[in-house]
């Protein structure tokens, strides 16, 4: 398959500095996004920090596949999921320490949803309510699961949907790096396969855009950076009560003939083409 992508971050109309932060590092087709919060307690380095230290390790495990992994693990995944979810525990440390020896930053955390793609196996690590979709057929899947009470009083039966929606209490997060010195990340696998679309995203946009919204969006527009800035200007015409930021990428069925190839050489000089929000 070949990848197209594009990511957005914008500070959305309420909101005076922007906390979101998102990477896009090509070559490794890795996929990085963080919701920073704490407010005046620094969450904008709090997201990049997080971002920064999942990049830095996936590039440095490429480098060094002896590295150590941290964290509980499932022997059935795969080297890149093993090293995508050790990057977050050692993104959570850096923030816990960071806080330790800055008191100004005490309070800071961030959550974080991060894909690093395989050929056609996609790896997901993910703590926090930052979400990846998958578009597949018309039909979009969350494969995060949501670390909030809402959430999970949704899961338990507690709250509905709708009710869940309506909720003051929507903010609040189990889950989150830098909240404790230990963190649980959520990690998993799926299969990829042309006309896939994936999309990492920070609640800025799915509080105020529903999913059928967004998967007619991205349906409709085949240039993720176009996909994502009109998914951005939606959420701003609700309101735009948080930062928005999200990352897309589409799969797509790559040609074996020699122009392929061509553009297959191209690509090797394009480099790091990341972009982060926030910092």
């Amino acid at each position: 398959m070949r990848i197209v992508c594009g990511g957005v971050t914008d500070v959305g109309r309420v909101r005076t500095n922007n906390e979101d932060c998102f990477r896009i590092v090509a070559p490794l087709n890795l996929y990085v996004l963080a919701d920073g919060m704490g407010g005046e307690a620094h969450g904008e380095i709090a997201s990049a920090l997080a971002v920064e230290t999942v990049v830095k390790h996936c590039l440095d495990a490429e480098a060094n596949p002896a590295a150590n992994v941290l964290g509980k693990v499932e022997p059935r995944w795969s080297a890149k999921t093993k090293r995508l979810s050790t990057a977050l525990h050692l993104a959570n440390k850096k923030i816990c320490k960071s806080a330790q020896e800055h008191p100004e930053q005490l309070g800071m955390g961030a959550t974080l949803t991060a894909a690093w793609i395989d050929r056609s196996k996609l790896s997901i690590a993910h703590v926090g309510d930052s979400r990846a979709y998958l578009l597949r057929g018309g039909s979009l899947l969350q494969l995060t699961r949501d670390h909030s009470l809402v959430a999970e009083q949704v899961r338990r039966g507690v709250l509905t949907a709708a009710e869940a929606e309506e909720s003051e209490m929507q903010s609040v997060l189990l889950r989150a790096l830098g909240a404790q010195p230990e963190i649980e990340v959520d990690a998993e696998e799926h299969m990829l396969f042309p006309r896939d679309v994936l999309l990492l995203c920070s609640d800025g946009l799915t509080r105020v855009v529903t999913e059928p919204e967004i998967a007619g969006v991205l349906q409709a527009e085949t240039d993720p950076l176009r996909g994502a800035e009109e998914l951005v200007a939606i959420a701003n015409e609700r309101g735009g009560p948080d930062n928005i930021t999200m990352v897309i990428a589409r799969m797509l069925k790559d040609s074996k003939g020699w122009f392929s190839w061509l553009r297959r050489g191209a690509r090797k000089h394009l480099g790091n083409n990341g972009n982060a929000g926030g910092r």
